[in-house]
């Protein structure tokens, strides 16, 4: 079988994984671009990256090492620096791989892959992708050109698209919304119904690690979540809960605060909080047996107590 090596081992979902793979017993290397204790240094990750220590007695590579999607972002053309390290830099590893005998690539992907919102139905492998900004659209071109790597190789090719995912350390939009719930600031989402997938990153790290062993997991692309759906107001609802505090919610239309999103330019935030995406995880229990070990409101909680100490540890 071989080890497994792990791209991105000091990430924030890679050093949960690597640990993952310890307590399990599982052999593994974890890569990463500077020199760590107990990780192999492969210097940038990019298509230029050479992969030949790293990939010894290896059997499957989980891939999580890339350029992440970024809200400000600071280089000319993004496009491109994505595919670079997004497109580029996968084909190159993978193209390693199969010369060191690798089986198996696991390739983490991203939900933005199938697009930016669901109405009526939750996303699925067959559906049609419809990336909509660079990040997205490198992460599907990455999609494709593993495929067809695999199609020309035999390397078996598996394929994760994650939602939101959040766990202790966790940054960006959640963690501000973490901090606010935690100060007691009021929040006009009171009436707001939609339904957003997420994942915890200790759910992800079992259902990767299923994808990397399973036999059936072969050629497959699989959307994986927490098996729950909560709207923004059950989200601020179980931080809350998690963090001790009351949830200051207040009803406020949501055809009120689009309308003032827009008047501020940020229409593009505001349906990310008041719209759905859900995704449909079945595919994993149908034909991996995976079911997420942990419950949402657990992990929410975890997440959010751990903003709040390392709050006070500042």
């Amino acid at each position: 079988m071989g080890k497994i090596l792990v791209t991105g081992a000091n990430g924030f979902v890679g050093s949960v994984f690597c640990a993952h793979l310890a307590e399990r017993g599982v052999p593994f290397t974890g890569a990463v671009r500077r020199a760590a204790p107990g990780r192999l240094a492969v210097g940038d990750i990019d298509e230029k990256t050479d992969w030949h220590n790293a990939l010894s007695d290896v059997g499957t590579v989980v891939h999580l090492a890339n350029r992440a999607h970024v809200m400000r972002e600071v280089v000319a053309d993004p496009l491109a620096e994505f595919r670079r390290i997004n497109v580029d830099g996968t084909l190159n590893l993978a193209r390693q791989a199969v010369a060191a005998g690798t089986r198996r690539f696991v390739y983490v992907s991203s939900i933005k892959v199938n697009g930016e919102a669901t109405t009526g139905h939750p996303f699925t492998a067959r559906d049609a992708p419809a990336p909509q900004d660079p990040y997205a659209i490198s992460k599907w071109e990455a999609e494709q050109a593993l495929t067809e790597l695999s199609r020309q190789t035999g390397m078996e090719i598996v394929i994760v698209r994650p939602p939101l995912i959040y766990g202790p350390g966790v940054k960006a939009n959640l963690l501000r919304l973490i901090q606010a719930v935690q100060r007691g600031v009021p929040m006009p989402f009171g009436a707001v119904c939609n339904a957003r997938s997420m994942v915890s990153v200790d759910n992800l790290c079992s259902a990767l690690l299923a994808c990397a062993t399973h036999p059936a997991a072969a050629g497959q692309t699989f959307l994986v979540s927490d098996g729950q759906d909560l709207s923004t107001a059950e989200l601020i609802r179980v931080i809350a809960k998690g963090v001790g505090r009351r949830p200051r919610l207040i009803a406020v239309p949501p055809s009120w605060m689009l309308l003032a999103a827009r008047a501020l330019g940020k229409q593009d935030a505001a349906r990310r909080v008041l719209g759905s995406l859900q995704v449909d995880s079945s595919a994993l229990t149908r034909q991996l047996g995976w079911r997420a070990p942990y419950r949402i409101e657990d992990k929410l909680a975890e997440a959010a107590r751990d903003v709040v100490v390392r709050g006070r540890g500042k």
